[in-house]
């Protein structure tokens, strides 16, 4: 194995950086990967090569691309996860949710949607905040305090949380700009951002390509930016200097909480706000 790679997020890491570099396969299987974490724990080469539709020597040959012996030595990074993760009650939740038809037997009952959508968004809370990482949440808050001016762009069903981080940041007086599409001009809005400027970027699968249009931009302006996303593998992630990638406890969900990613959004705030207090007392 690796000397790099000894967590689950090691992983992560390495997958998403060489994943363009990775054949059609190859890649089918890291996006497998990093989608689903716990059926690579739980499950055998031969069930999970019939899952992800490719031969049980193409998983064996993933495992090795990355530095492992075989199958079983890189499932034990996963299996690893699976026991910090099941720590946390965060397993236990999804399972409940996911079993959960009911509590009057009838899988439309209002109570029941209700119930079974405030526990998911419970488990994403805690799942999010288990694996916080405090060093990119402060070089996200030092990117943020140091931009001149403060880019934000989502579409579709992300566009409230960069709605609302737009309009938090004016109530701290930070300079930002809501990049909203009207008009069609998000490009042409993008082109005038510039090194000393910050871009934060939010979308989740399926990713919006004028989002990804944005960041493509930003990123050639060298214009840093914060991804708020799903995925490490997401467009935005990987032109990203910090990318939160934040999972969904129940995939299978007809619309995309926005729990999470809101929560994010306001700690993000409530730290700059706290940040720049501090510098304005020590000056």
């Amino acid at each position: 194995m690796m000397p790099s790679i000894k967590s689950y997020e090691d992983l992560r890491r390495e997958i998403a950086r060489r994943h363009a570099d990775l054949s059609d396969r190859l890649q089918r299987i890291a996006k497998y990967a990093v989608d689903h974490p716990d059926d690579i724990a739980l499950n055998t080469v031969s069930t999970l090569a019939s899952e992800i539709g490719v031969q049980p020597s193409s998983i064996v040959r993933f495992a090795n691309a990355f530095g492992f012996g075989g199958f079983s030595e890189m499932q034990q990074i996963f299996r690893s996860r699976l026991v910090a993760d099941a720590s946390s009650g965060y397993r236990a939740r999804i399972a409940n949710v996911r079993g959960e038809k009911s509590v009057s037997g009838n899988s439309n009952d209002p109570i029941a949607v209700l119930t079974r959508e405030v526990d998911a968004d419970i488990a994403s809370l805690q799942e999010m905040g288990q694996s916080a990482d405090r060093q990119l949440l402060k070089r996200a808050i030092s990117l943020m305090s140091n931009a001149s001016t403060i880019y934000v762009v989502a579409q579709g069903r992300s566009f409230p949380v960069a709605f609302y981080l737009s309009y938090a940041l004016g109530r701290l007086e930070v300079r930002s700009h809501l990049i909203d599409g009207i008009g069609g001009l998000n490009k042409a809005v993008a082109q005038t951002a510039t090194p000393d400027d910050l871009l934060i970027a939010i979308s989740f699968r399926d990713y919006s390509p004028d989002v990804v249009g944005v960041v493509d931009i930003a990123s050639k302006r060298r214009v840093p930016i914060i991804a708020i996303t799903d995925s490490p593998l997401s467009p935005i992630a990987a032109l990203a200097k910090v990318s939160f990638e934040i999972r969904s406890a129940m995939e299978d969900r007809p619309f995309r909480s926005l729990v999470a990613p809101m929560a994010l959004s306001q700690a993000l705030v409530v730290a700059l706000g706290h940040h720049l207090t501090s510098e304005q007392r020590s000056t």
